[in-house]
């Protein structure tokens, strides 16, 4: 009788403990820039503070991340499965027609 009772007031106390977790935070946005090169011919794609998951030009080339956080670069346009991380100040080869980017 007394080992249910402390389970029933462990399994209270782990209730309101959980309700009383804060909320989880919304993703903060990378502050800077990430830069795309596609070809010579055309300008460069710029994203300023990106948030979230980006699918790269048709014809992307090179990507920079010249933001304050990394970035993940990912072989399809819905940022799933295996990525590379590019850290801050870095760049990378990226895959043109398919590729995608989060921040």
């Amino acid at each position: 009788m007394i080992v249910r009772a402390i389970l029933v007031s462990l399994m209270a106390t782990g209730s309101v403990l959980a309700l009383a977790a804060p909320a989880p935070a919304a993703p903060r946005a990378a502050v800077g820039d990430v830069v795309v090169f596609s070809t010579e011919a055309q300008p460069l794609d710029t994203y300023t503070d990106p948030v979230g998951c980006h699918q790269l030009p048709s014809l992307s080339h090179v990507l920079t991340n010249q933001t304050d956080r990394p970035v993940k670069v990912y072989g399809n346009p819905f940022c799933l499965g295996p990525s590379v991380a590019v850290q801050p100040g870095y760049g990378t080869h990226v895959p043109g027609g398919a590729g995608s980017f989060s921040a």
